[in-house]
């Protein structure tokens, strides 16, 4: 039996989430007992364990990834290992904000982009990018809210920034994280810095 850390909220559904740590966390709604959630647990235990050890072989991959230089870091197999990464540790970020944002939502995509962080498309899909995942974990929900406030707002307009305040008040802090460091990150993929601190 794996250990987790579980969290309760007003959701509706039980969750499983793997940080990139390697921790893992259980959000579950109040109303659920301990037993169904142990039981949940245990039914995802191959998920769980194939998901920590795609973390694992990332690290043993990527011992020194910050210091890197662009040559190494380039390679297909680096953009694969981050966007399975992200396809863990998003979604669940995505799942938890959306009832905060009050909106719903279409698809998820990851991808690896030189000039997006984030989109969201007027039918509700959402894009992410795959580098989001070597971000604090504060900018990575920052995007996530900004993206989910276009549900409500499709533009950047003053009740579009407000909605997004609303949700996450420390946002200039965020995305002046991203303008500052975005260019970093860029450069774990492309070798060279390419970042617009783009959002839609």
């Amino acid at each position: 039996m794996h250990d987790y850390e579980l969290i309760r909220s007003r959701r509706r559904t039980i969750a499983i989430e793997i940080d990139r740590e390697g921790r893992i966390k259980v959000r579950a709604p109040y109303n659920v007992g301990s037993l169904e959630i142990r039981r949940f647990v245990e039914e995802k235990s191959g998920w769980i364990d194939k998901n920590l050890q795609r973390m694992r072989e990332r690290r043993d991959a990527f011992p020194d990834q910050d210091a890197a230089d662009g040559a190494e870091i380039t390679s297909p197999e680096l953009v694969g290992i981050l966007t399975e990464e992200a396809r863990m540790i998003i979604p669940p970020r995505v799942e938890h904000f959306a009832p905060i944002v009050g909106v719903d939502y279409g698809d998820i995509r990851i991808r690896h982009q030189r000039t997006r962080w984030g989109s969201c498309s007027a039918k509700g899909n959402l894009n992410f990018n795959c580098l989001l995942v070597r971000a604090p974990e504060e900018v990575l929900d920052y995007v996530v809210v900004h993206e989910l406030s276009h549900r409500i707002h499709m533009d950047h307009s003053r009740a579009f920034w407000a909605e997004v305040a609303r949700v996450c008040p420390e946002y200039r802090a965020r995305r002046r994280w991203l303008r500052e460091h975005g260019d970093e990150l860029m450069r774990l993929i492309y070798g060279t810095g390419t970042d617009r601190s783009g959002m839609d």
